[in-house]
């Protein structure tokens, strides 16, 4: 067989260890060529690839990124764009892709399977929001990015007597700011599946003070207030339709030092969150997608996304991945409400 590779949406660690995986499985037990697709959906697009073997891919296990690079292209939205893809991939001699990405990438490769076009799917995010899996690879290394920042902050909010404000990923999904709230020891953590009162969120660091230590506020991008408590700026959209996040951190910047009267400080990680070398966790996560998606591919499993289940790698259909995206669970936000305040 000769097979496609692809990364679309935001980049993320652990991409290159799928990459990797796939490529020294499937040559070396499979006796598959391969090719890769550059920057996601646009590479079939517009035809644009480059050669996968061992060599090429030798030694990219620890790199963060992704060698193929990625894109944000979305092909359902170009005219002809499936069209263009199924032309190219038959003009190239493809039999079967297997396309890295979240949501929306994965979206894409659900259409292009009802096409009747072999493709099996690998969960990347690191917004751990991809239904069907427990955990998707990146997001361990998101959650330590944003802990060691959460660490460094205490420090310096203390010295000053400050609210830090720390802005972490998460457009529909607060995963990254629960778990690197908790285990950063936040005194508050805000999330989008749960509109927050700001008058509340005040009432917290106002606790924090009385007890002579200075609070640490962990916010999600995609946090709202609840209706009517505080006004938010809409942004752009992007290729899919979504809005272009940010800011949320600089809103409660203004707004709790002038509510509290506390001397207040935001911090936007962004993109840092993204890149850099994976964890462990990420590398061994990534490498086990990418040797179960290439055996799928091998068997003739079509329109399926691989999936951790428990310490399983198992296989579920493409359209239950993307159905609809896995959010936090109100009793698993209200576990850590207790170390609020």
């Amino acid at each position: 067989m000769r097979i496609g590779v692809l990364t679309g949406g935001g980049d993320c660690p652990g991409l290159n260890a799928v990459i990797r995986a796939i490529v020294r499985k499937g040559s070396e037990v499979y006796g598959h060529d391969f090719v890769g697709f550059h920057d996601g959906w646009k590479g079939p697009l517009e035809n644009d690839t480059l050669t996968l073997d061992v060599a090429t891919t030798r030694g990219i296990l620890p790199r963060g990124g992704t060698i193929l690079g990625s894109s944000r292209t979305n092909p359902i939205k170009v005219e002809g764009g499936v069209e263009r893809i199924e032309k190219n991939l038959k003009t190239l001699g493809v039999d079967g892709l297997i396309a890295i990405g979240g949501e929306d990438t994965l979206g894409v490769a659900t259409a292009l399977a009802g096409h009747g076009l072999n493709v099996v799917g690998v969960p990347k995010t690191i917004d751990n929001d991809l239904n069907a899996t427990d955990y998707t690879f990146g997001f361990d290394t998101a959650v330590q990015i944003a802990v060691d920042a959460i660490d460094r902050l205490h420090t310096t909010a203390e010295s000053h007597h400050r609210v830090l404000i720390v802005e972490v990923m998460g457009r529909h999904a607060g995963w990254i700011a629960l778990h690197s709230g908790l285990a950063g020891g936040a005194n508050v953590i805000l999330i989008p599946e749960r509109p927050f009162d700001i008058a509340e969120v005040c009432t917290y660091i106002e606790k924090r003070f009385a007890r002579h230590y200075a609070p640490i506020v962990v916010v999600a991008e995609g946090a709202t207030p609840k209706e009517g408590t505080m006004a938010l700026q809409q942004g752009d959209l992007d290729a899919f339709g979504h809005v272009r996040l940010g800011g949320i951190g600089q809103v409660l910047e203004q707004e709790i030092q002038a509510r509290t009267g506390f001397e207040s400080r935001q911090t936007v990680l962004g993109h840092v969150q993204r890149g850099g070398t994976p964890t462990a966790f990420d590398r061994v996560l990534a490498t086990r997608f990418g040797l179960h998606a290439i055996d799928a591919l091998h068997d003739g499993d079509s329109g399926v996304m691989v999936a951790l289940r428990g310490t399983d790698i198992v296989r579920v259909p493409l359209s239950e991945a993307t159905a609809e995206l896995k959010l936090v669970p109100l009793e698993r936000y209200e576990e850590v409400e207790v170390f609020f305040g």
